[in-house]
């Protein structure tokens, strides 16, 4: 509470705060002044609430100067000030006497702070004399102003807490700041602890390893330190020299830290990846085109183009061997900045084996490795979307590892293996980075002979492995990275070719996993064919060894339940039993026995297909109405049919009056199927034109081509692929692009003596080709 003002002599206190209680001693003369308000100041400015104190004592100090002790009374607040006839300073005080306030809420805030104070006391090793003085004191305002001898606050801090007149919420203040004193003491407490605990824990392993050495020497079963371990190893690695100085570097730092280091385990991890590389091995390699041409034929049926370039890739090799060429074409004795030049220009092939599945692409890759006598490691890329899979963590990151070439050598155990990037165009990107990219460096023989990886941070030479990709479709590899390729086509397999691969591989191979023997359980080619006919429809036979392993695990029921005796033959019968009704038919006959209906053929990412463009009309406003989830090229495909035929339209025997009120309707089956591309460009215009004239489309004629307004026909892709569809489909002409006409050297000549092939230049031709006959000639366009 406040009483009476009076004028009192006004001394400055810069550097601490004297608190109601606190007994000070100050170098002033206060000349014969009893009482004097003491005022914190800072840089010049003074505080709006000081402290009362009283002269107990004057000190007359050594060479004339003058102190005095003061001891605080209560607060003052400071008013009107002056200056005496002396030059003093003066200043008119409202004195401020602190209330005991009775309510609950301060004795709460009482009982707590004391219980802070006391805790923080404790953290400070106070011996009791404080805590006792503490809990002494019963008023509620002196108790918060105990605060002020705290050395932890800050000036400002106990400025704040002088100028504080309510007593609760001076209180409060002072507990919020005790509060934060605790906090921090106990941080540091915890901190001290740690590091105490984990330095006795270090001293204690340290004390306990050297005298487990003690022991072993004692015993006999010194083997030498780790570091002298590393070392042994690295000189029998092979390294080059510049790996050779980083891992003795490493290995130094070991040494220098000691086993109980946390650094250390991820060290020696380090060590161990350089050490398990094989530096210094290689296969050796038997570079025979005649012998790697008999292994591809006793590991594969069919293929005899890829087997054809194989047999090339191994014969250069060979010859460069043998003529002491490096990988680019000139001497190994060359100057360095001539290799360099003809690497850029460099041919170094990359075979890439891209066909739909189950063609044989991964086990050709095997087979290769067999051939040349070298180590095949497979590296599945599929749905791979972080650079760190090829390139590796960098060591920074907690469990880091090398990228996946570094280990695919370390399980090979030498420096030249096959290396096959399987499902190289399934890679995919995200914001870890682009894998794609990181190949670009592998697979370029310009680049891949000083390769880094991230966590080995060394120079690795990639150019003797000898790489091969596969993929199923090309449209989905990045253009740079395929141009590094050199493209070989798995088109798929003929009838003939799958029932050979099903005799000689697949057969045998499912009977010796199913448990049978070779006289328990016999198949005619015959019935091959029609399992492959009726129940498979594949560019690959990898369905088809699917179902034979069906077949052969209900005949093995059969024979080990008794049922049946061996040897059993695979009858019809049997089959239907074990893979139920027939799944593909010869349809083309039925869906083509109305106008409107064209066989087209197409390629997917299984290889090639048959696939019907059905059109019908209707009254409506001349709308062209699509479905079977057709892409834009498919769509625009369709739209420019429909212009042609109705541009033609007299030409194509149609009359006008029959586009008028109408609206057509052209739907591609299967509808769950997405479909895209230009190619069904002439199916589309032959399905409408068999609509509007009312001749059927030929059952046995498939066609593929492009169409423009004009009429013209344009190359299509993938012709192989699609004849093989055709041919399975039991279609016996195949309409194509003039200008496609080489690509039929590509077909099996068994598939071409039973196929007739129509290369055509117009969509004349094609209708000329493709209709049944009319009653009257009809004049197509030219």
């Amino acid at each position: 509470m406040e009483t009476e003002k009076q004028t009192l002599l006004l001394v400055p206190v810069d550097d601490s705060v004297v608190f109601p209680n606190m007994t000070v001693t100050l170098v002033v003369d206060v000349g014969d002044a009893e009482r004097v308000l003491l005022v914190p100041r800072e840089e010049g400015e003074f505080a709006s609430v000081g402290t009362v104190a009283k002269v107990s004592e004057h000190v007359r100090l050594p060479g004339g100067g003058h102190a005095v002790a003061l001891e605080g009374l209560h607060r003052g607040v400071a008013g009107a000030a002056h200056t005496d006839p002396a030059g003093n300073l003066r200043v008119e005080v409202a004195s401020h006497v602190d209330d005991v306030p009775v309510d609950g809420r301060t004795r709460d805030l009482e009982r707590e702070y004391r219980a802070v104070v006391e805790e923080l006391l404790e953290l400070r090793g106070d011996d009791g004399r404080i805590a006792a003085f503490v809990r002494s004191i019963s008023e509620p305002g002196a108790l918060a102003d105990t605060s002020g001898y705290a050395p932890d606050l800050s000036y400002e801090q106990k400025v704040e807490l002088l100028a504080t007149l309510d007593v609760t919420e001076r209180l409060e203040l002072a507990l919020r700041l005790q509060r934060e004193r605790l906090t921090e003491l106990q941080v540091r407490k915890r901190i001290r602890d740690d590091v105490q605990s984990g330095a006795d824990k270090q001293q204690r392993e340290y004390f306990l390893r050297k005298q487990m050495d003690s022991i072993r020497k004692e015993l006999g079963e010194d083997d030498g330190s780790v570091a002298d371990d590393y070392r042994a190893k690295i000189e029998d690695s092979g390294m080059p020299e510049a790996v050779r100085e980083q891992a003795l570097k490493e290995v130094g730092r070991l040494e220098r830290m000691g086993e109980q280091s946390g650094e250390s385990s991820m060290i020696r991890t380090y060590l161990d990846w350089l050490v398990a590389v094989p530096w210094g091995e290689r296969s050796e390699e038997r570079l025979d085109p005649a012998h790697a041409r008999e292994v591809l034929d006793a590991d594969h049926a069919g293929l005899e183009d890829v087997k054809d370039r194989i047999e090339e890739h191994i014969a250069v090799m060979k010859l460069r061997r043998d003529r002491g060429l490096d990988a680019f074409g000139g001497d190994d004795g060359d100057e360095a900045g001539e290799r360099a030049e003809r690497s850029r220009r460099g041919d170094g092939a990359i075979l890439t084996l891209i066909g739909p599945p189950g063609t044989g692409k991964t086990s050709i890759g095997e087979s290769i490795a067999r051939a040349t006598g070298r180590e095949f490691v497979r590296i599945a890329l599929g749905g791979v979307r972080d650079e760190a899979e090829i390139r590796g963590h960098r060591r920074t990151y907690i469990g880091a590892l090398p990228g996946r070439l570094v280990r695919a050598l370390r399980d090979a155990k030498t420096m030249n293996p096959v290396i096959l990037l399987d499902e190289v165009d399934k890679v995919g990107a995200d914001w870890r980075g682009d894998p794609s990219a990181a190949l670009l460096e592998v697979l370029d023989p310009a680049q891949n002979h000083n390769f880094r990886d991230h966590y080995l941070d060394v120079e690795l030479d990639l150019s003797q492995v000898l790489f091969i990709a596969t993929a199923n479709v090309a449209d989905t590899i990045p253009a740079p990275l395929l141009d590094r390729m050199e493209v070989v086509r798995f088109d798929g397999y003929t009838v003939d070719e799958k029932v050979a691969i099903a005799r000689d591989y697949l057969w045998p191979r499912q009977r010796e996993r199913n448990g049978l023997r070779a006289e328990e359980v016999t198949v005619d080619d015959g019935l091959l064919r029609t399992i492959i006919a009726e129940y498979t429809r594949e560019a690959g036979v990898r369905g088809l060894e699917r179902d034979l392993g069906t077949v052969l695990r209900k005949t093995a029921t059969r024979i080990a339940s008794g049922r049946v005796k061996p040897p059993v033959a695979i009858d019809l019968d049997a089959v239907r039993d074990a893979l139920g009704r027939q799944r593909h038919f010869q349809e083309a006959a039925e869906r083509t026995a109305v106008p409107g209906v064209a066989t087209g053929l197409a390629v997917t990412g299984a290889g090639g297909d048959v696939l019907f463009v059905e059109a019908t009309g209707m009254r409506g406003k001349g709308d062209l109405v699509l479905t079977g989830q057709l892409g834009d090229v498919m769509k625009e495909s369709a739209r420019i049919a429909l212009s042609y035929v109705r541009g033609n339209a007299g030409r194509l025997g149609i009359e006008e009056d029959d586009f008028d009120g109408r609206e057509f309707h052209l739907h591609v089956p299967a509808g769950a199927i997405p479909k895209d591309g230009p190619s069904a460009g002439i199916t589309m215009t032959t399905a409408l034109a068999s609509l509007l004239s009312g001749r059927p489309v030929r059952h046995d004629v498939g066609m593929t081509g492009e169409v423009t307004l004009q009429g013209r026909v344009l190359p299509i892709g993938g012709l192989k692929q699609k004849v093989l569809a055709a041919h399975a489909a039991g279609l016996t002409d195949v309409i194509l692009p003039e200008r496609n006409r080489g690509d039929l050297d590509d077909v099996p000549a068994d598939v071409r003596e039973q196929m007739t092939f129509h290369p055509v230049m117009t969509i004349g031709e094609v209708l000329d080709v493709a209709l049944e006959p009319a009653a009257a000639p009809v004049h197509a366009a030219p």
